[in-house]
This record gives structure tokens, sequence and C-alpha cells, in this order.
């Protein structure tokens, strides 16, 4: 069975970072995605799509330190879902995208003041922070299958 997921989109605010009793950082974060189409009129649609990200560890001390709102980033890791019961006794479910890999896309200019696309200005140990168990990043596989369904 297969549970991957691969985003690349902007952060909708900075990390939200806590310590667990265990001394183990967690990280949660929104990230936006975007998907364009034309309409029946020919119209361009624009189309956001926010997740919620968790990251953990070492990982989620780096996305402290380093990630910004409105960051461009890719995010590999798994979709889970979850459910917990309110204050008002009402189950209410959750999905989110538990990273085990996530690399910046952009860099800090010299005045800190913002980002723009090039390559990272942190070191590349730093621009992709891994969990304690990786999963492997995708690998250039060639001929696409998919070309080969009919629908």
């Amino acid at each position: 069975m297969l549970n991957r997921v691969m985003l690349i989109g902007r952060l909708g605010k900075d990390p939200e970072v806590r310590r667990l009793e265990s001394g183990a950082a967690v990280a949660k974060f929104s990230l936006a995605t975007d998907e364009s189409y034309k309409d029946k009129e020919g119209n361009k649609v624009e189309q956001t799509e926010w997740h919620n990200i968790v990251v953990w560890r070492t990982q989620a001390e780096i996305a402290e330190k380093y990630l910004k709102k409105g960051m461009l980033i890719y995010v590999e890791g798994k979709l889970t879902h979850r459910e917990y019961t309110d204050k008002d006794n009402q189950k209410r479910y959750f999905t989110e995208v538990v990273a085990n890999t996530f690399k910046m896309l952009e860099r800090r200019d010299a005045g800190g003041s913002g980002y723009f696309p090039g390559a990272n200005d942190e070191p590349a140990s730093v621009a992709t922070a891994r969990n304690d168990a990786p999963a492997p990043l995708v690998e250039d596989g060639g001929d696409d299958p998919a070309g080969d369904l009919p629908f």
C-alpha cells in the first residue's frame, strides 16, 4: 500500500511550535497550493487548497527557525486522519499531512525582509529537513507509464 503526498506551496502562517513532555518538538503550519482552469466561458479560474502540515523533532526545530509566512516550500509526507471530541461533545475530524521531508524553494534576501526564488542561503543540511525515518525523494523513473492509460 502507498500513502504518499507531495506538495509545493506557500506557507499561510509562520509555524506554530510546541514541545511535548518528552521534549520532542512538533510544528504545525498551513500550506496553500493553487490550481487554475478555464470555466465554460473560457475565463481563467484560480482555486486555492489549504493543507494542514505537521512536522516533528529536529524537522520542527528547523521549521521554527527558517520557515516564514509566504515562503515557497516542497513538502513530502503521508496523509493522516484523526478524530477528537470538542468541548461541546461533538466529534470532529481532521486531515493533515505528516511531513517527513521539506525543502525551502526560496531564500531570504540580504535584508531579511522578503523571499525570492533562487538557491537556498542555508546549508543543504538545513534547506532539506528530514525526520528520523525519511522517505526517499522522488527519482526520475524515465517514461511515464500513466501516459499509456486510456483515460
